[in-house]
């Protein structure tokens, strides 16, 4: 399903964008990912570590990624390590990717085993003086759990203690975060098959239909334009269960004079889209529903208009929270006397507006990237201001994904309809 040479291509400057960064006479390790099991016998759908992914295009499981800019033995510099195919494996799970293949995807001409690299690896360490080594590093990870990442770090530097050890997330994170603009063609192309979907979903949708009905609709399209898969289990909200913003029964009927929060997005060679729509069932918004809709997309345009580069990131979120608070203000849901009076950690709009306004797009639908610094050129991240009312039962959040320039950012959805004249004039066309 994906366009080998292309991915050849993103990889191998992904790679020359991360050597650059390392430091003399290093070398970088990215660990396999492991296969982990659920119960009894059966296994978890493989997801690939992400930056063996954006290193080498890769995505079968326990693939390595080794970089060795300044190894004396240059046919080394670059090594990619896979699981050896053996018939019996095969048999079982199907073709497993041959060195040939491997280098088609990735780029990378030395391929080597993963039962046999260890000695050519050791070679490599004993010529190396500092070690870059990976883990999934993020601020709101659970720390409690078991981490396999962690594991392999403990036992390499056990096993070399020695060495100067550096983090290669602190690397990457910069990098991965700063899209090129063959990223971006290749996101706008999981973008374009979202808005398929979504044209898709809007001639279908009406009262009595069901969320998991909608949800078959959008995975038809995705698959039937060579999206793999979604890049994150989608949300097909309506009524009273749009307020809760992960969502995933998708069990319930639809109906009429409901509205339904659609939050889904297409993965393509492994970039993200990330869509969020609220439509109503019947096809028309009611007075109240086009009042707090058009509520939210001022505040989506607000946003829209201060993501520029060079903008601190929390300025940001506060400067759009703020625009949050005018919003449901003039909405009548909280008054002047209930922000003169809040907890300034907890205030009177929070109880409407309970999420983040922003977060970085890419491999990963959150991917990494800053959230203290400042807005860089190349940044690619989401807008998706949402107003929930507990006692109205109605949720709507809306969603686009903007890619930062030099004079400001580029919407990837701009084709997608969005207002609700032009919802409601694609949902007139249902058959």
């Amino acid at each position: 399903m994906r366009n080998q040479l292309l991915q050849a291509r993103l990889a191998q400057q992904n790679r020359q964008r991360f050597m650059k960064k390392m430091k003399p006479n290093s070398i970088a390790i990215f660990h396999p990912t492991e296969v982990l099991p659920t119960n009894g016998d059966a296994i978890y759908t493989n997801r690939p570590n992400s930056d063996v992914l954006w290193l080498s295009g890769v995505e079968q499981e326990k693939t390595m990624v080794i970089l060795f800019p300044d190894n004396p033995d240059q046919s080394a510099r670059e090594v990619l390590v896979l699981l050896r195919p053996n018939e019996t494996l095969e048999k079982w799970e199907g073709h497993k990717l041959r060195k040939d293949e491997a280098k088609a995807i990735s780029g990378i001409d030395n391929i080597q085993w993963l039962d046999a690299v260890d000695p050519m690896l050791q070679v490599m360490m004993h010529n190396a003086e500092t070690v870059y080594l990976n883990t999934n590093e993020n601020d709101r990870l659970d720390g409690s759990l078991l981490r396999l990442d962690l594991e392999f770090v403990h036992s390499w530097m056990k096993r070399f203690p020695l060495h100067r050890y550096e983090r290669a997330a602190v690397l990457v994170k910069e990098l991965r975060s700063v899209k090129t603009k063959e990223e971006i063609a290749v996101t706008q192309q999981a973008v374009d098959i979202t808005e398929k979907a979504f044209r898709r979903v809007m001639n279908f949708v009406r009262p009595g239909v069901w969320e998991h009905e909608i949800e078959a609709e959008i995975t038809h399209e995705f698959l039937r334009n060579r999206s793999p898969r979604h890049a994150y289990d989608p949300i097909i909200a309506s009524g009273d269960r749009a307020r809760v913003l992960h969502y995933v029964e998708n069990n319930q009927e639809c109906r009429d004079g409901e509205l339904i929060l659609m939050d889904f997005g297409a993965s393509y060679g492994n970039y993200s889209a990330d869509l969020t729509r609220t439509i109503p069932v019947s096809g028309k918004f009611s007075k109240r529903q086009r009042e707090v809709y058009n509520a939210v997309w001022n505040a989506h345009l607000y946003a829209k208009s201060i993501l520029k580069p060079g903008i601190n990131f929390p300025d940001y979120v506060s400067k759009t929270n703020a625009e949050m608070e005018k919003q449901i203000l003039k909405l009548g849901l909280i008054s002047k006397a209930d922000i003169k009076n809040q907890d300034p950690a907890n205030p009177a709009y929070r109880k409407y507006f309970y999420h983040g306004i922003t977060h970085h797009l890419g491999i990963d639908v959150h991917d990494v990237g800053t959230r203290t610094g400042a807005v860089k050129e190349g940044m690619l991240f989401t807008i998706e201001p949402g107003i929930y009312i507990e006692e109205e039962q109605m949720g709507i959040r809306l969603e686009n994904n903007y890619w930062i320039t030099k004079s400001g950012n580029v919407d990837l959805f701009k084709n997608i309809p969005v207002t609700p004249d032009e919802i409601e004039s694609c949902m007139k066309r249902r058959k």
